[in-house]
């Protein structure tokens, strides 16, 4: 657990593009870095995301407030799993992640059951009642590989083939575009640094919800996340009418 901690307290999100370079790491991770392994070369993951009419889990997020969750329901199809996930910020700053176990047959819809894990779990971490009404706002599915050093914990995920749904539109990111997250011990991995050499650096606020609202959403603030939406290739919708 304590090595978990420190990993998370150097956890780098980064956008990355074209993708030559996403590939080209992978590759040379595989070779000259750690060894590493992957048990399966790509998973894909089901996710919904919930807020409230407002959207205040996504502004919280958008002006970056300490005291702020994240709620979903994730599927890994291929192995079979489901859970309610609740991502909270602690004292630091570090993401925080709980989750239940869910029946795969109620993905899309928190029963009350759920709905109390997740009043239980942001009372227990903030002290304070969990503010939102929530509905079911944004759907998401993309394509994740995975490596794990065999030593050391490093560890880097890449992912691809993002779609958004929302229930008045839905949207992709093209193929060529990758999303690298990187975990290491004191945030220099091997991965980092042939990142570094590549030209392709750490972006921040990237995330998955987030720019999903934001693509999908015409009339959403989303100046914290225009970086990552730009490397990505995505125009967020207000910019798209105007």
């Amino acid at each position: 657990m304590a090595a978990r901690t420190a990993l998370s307290a150097d956890f780098a999100s980064t956008a990355r593009t074209p993708s030559s370079p996403a590939r080209s790491s992978c590759a040379e991770t595989s070779s000259t870095g750690p060894a590493v392994r992957c048990l399966r070369r790509v998973f894909t993951y089901e996710t919904c995301y919930f807020d409230d009419s407002e959207q205040r889990s996504y502004f919280d997020h958008h002006q970056g407030r300490r005291r702020r969750a994240k709620v979903r329901i994730r599927k890994y199809a291929n192995a079979g799993l489901c859970f309610v996930e609740v991502k909270l910020k602690d004292r630091r700053g570090i993401t925080v992640k709980k989750r239940l176990p869910y029946e795969m047959a109620k993905f899309g819809v928190l029963d009350d059951a759920a709905l109390d894990y997740v009043h239980s779990v942001y009372r227990d971490h903030y002290d304070l009642e969990f503010p939102y009404e929530l509905s079911r706002v944004l759907d998401m599915r993309y394509q994740r590989m995975t490596l794990v050093a065999k030593s050391g914990g490093e560890r880097m995920t890449i992912d691809n083939r993002l779609q958004f749904s929302s229930p008045m539109s839905s949207r992709g990111i093209a193929a060529d575009r990758f999303i690298i997250e990187t975990k290491s011990a004191n945030g220099n991995g091997t991965a980092d640094r042939i990142l570094r050499t590549l030209h392709q650096h750490p972006t921040k606020h990237c995330s998955k919800y987030c720019t999903g609202v934001a693509l999908l959403y015409e009339g959403t603030r989303c100046n914290r996340f225009l970086p990552a939406l730009r490397k990505l290739g995505a125009m967020p919708a207000t910019e798209r009418m105007t």
